[in-house]
């Protein structure tokens, strides 16, 4: 079981918490990362393209010259795939890219996150981040106090002041614990976690 410490939002310390080797202390394996994170970005893709195939290309419906005696090559359509204006063969078509994880699977994958995190030394935690009124200013002071470019901020309960505060800062993201994922885990370099949140994720991963 590692032991943290607990920062206040000015990077001062207020305590320390405890975090479980089942969750944040994983061997991590990157084959298994690499999965999810490819199953969720698969899931994201809309599949809306889509080529028009001989029963989609208006006009054809007339046989353009005669079998026999032409001396052209043989020809039922001008609509076929050969001719310019024509179909296309094999083309794509709207599909859904998702493929089945395990939910297992998934939540090893996001023990794996944190504990990366962790090695890394890129988790912190926070007692609360407190916002008594709207202002992205008064969030930049807080961040640049935390030493925070591009981070994934935890929370457990939504706070309005401080998710419209934070939502035009570029390279902050906020996220709920129940939401949290290895793919947004490792797509920011920092992690931070307000300590509540800490403790339903824990719960949760258990």
């Amino acid at each position: 079981m590692a032991t943290i410490t607990v920062f206040d939002q000015m990077k001062k310390e207020v305590g320390s918490i405890d975090l479980s080797s089942d969750v944040f202390e994983v061997e991590v394996r990157p084959e298994i990362l690499h999965f999810v994170v490819r199953a969720q970005l698969a899931a994201k893709r809309v599949g809306t393209h889509a080529v028009k195939t001989r029963a989609y290309v208006s006009g054809g419906g007339k046989k353009p010259w005669k079998q026999k005696g032409t001396g052209h090559a043989r020809a039922g359509s001008n609509r076929s795939p050969l001719w310019r204006g024509g179909a296309i063969i094999f083309g794509p078509q709207p599909r859904s890219y998702e493929f089945k994880v395990n939910r297992k699977v998934r939540r090893l994958a996001l023990k794996m996150a944190l504990s990366s995190r962790l090695l890394e030394d890129n988790l912190m935690v926070l007692n609360t981040i407190d916002m008594p009124e709207i202002k992205t200013k008064r969030f930049a002071e807080v961040a640049k106090a935390l030493g925070l470019e591009k981070a994934l901020i935890v929370f457990n309960e939504a706070d309005k002041n401080l998710l419209l505060s934070a939502r035009n800062l570029p390279g902050i993201k906020l996220l709920p614990a129940d939401k949290l994922n290895a793919y947004d885990v490792l797509l920011y370099p920092k992690l931070v976690m307000l300590e509540s949140a800490a403790v339903s994720v824990q719960e949760r991963l258990k």
